[in-house]
């Protein structure tokens, strides 16, 4: 998971708690309490939850980060009497917000790699096939030449592979080597 309860509650409150007084974060404090409270209840409530009701220990971990998040907020403008919360001059929300920002965009990054390893392994095709005796020796020659397997030479013959307007399969005539071709270099 990227967004921790903590994570949530702190991105939350900095965005709630922007132009809010000192008394308007007393309340948001205050109303969070209750909240706490509740959720509390809620998770030592017998009572049967909806089949979607949501999970009330994921919820009451959301409400105890946010009661910490408002009371940190609230701390934060007792200790620099403050009249109003910006969160340009709260430090440690701050730096919370800029780290939360690096993980979603290596997140982000990192979503966009495997979207593309995955779209270069659809495009992917792995064969077992027989060929005749004869095509067998000759393709094992070539390789034993070329210092490659077999199954290397193939590779390499079938990446030159071409086929014309008219359908017709053709390769070009190439020197097989140990250096990979662009496909196998991933």
């Amino acid at each position: 998971m990227i967004w921790t309860s903590e994570d949530v509650a702190r991105d939350q409150v900095r965005r709630q708690a922007a132009g809010m007084t000192v008394d308007q974060v007393a309340r948001a404090v205050d109303t969070t309490v209750v909240r706490v409270r509740e959720t509390r209840e809620e998770l030592r409530s017998p009572a049967p939850r909806g089949e979607f009701g949501p999970d009330p220990q994921e919820l009451a971990d959301r409400w105890a980060a946010l009661l910490s998040e408002w009371q940190r907020v609230a701390a934060h403008l007792a200790a620099s009497s403050a009249g109003l919360y910006d969160g340009d001059q709260d430090e440690t929300g701050s730096t919370w917000a800029r780290e939360r920002e690096d993980r979603r965009t290596t997140a982000l990054q990192n979503h966009a790699a495997w979207a593309e390893q995955q779209r270069q392994k659809r495009d992917e095709l792995h064969a077992e096939f027989w060929v005749s005796a004869s095509a067998g020796q000759r393709i094992r020659a070539a390789a034993a030449r070329a210092g490659l397997s077999p199954n290397e030479m193939l590779a390499q013959l079938v990446e030159r592979v071409s086929v014309d307007d008219g359908g017709a399969v053709s390769v070009a005539p190439f020197t097989p080597d140990r250096t990979p071709v662009a496909s196998e270099e991933r």
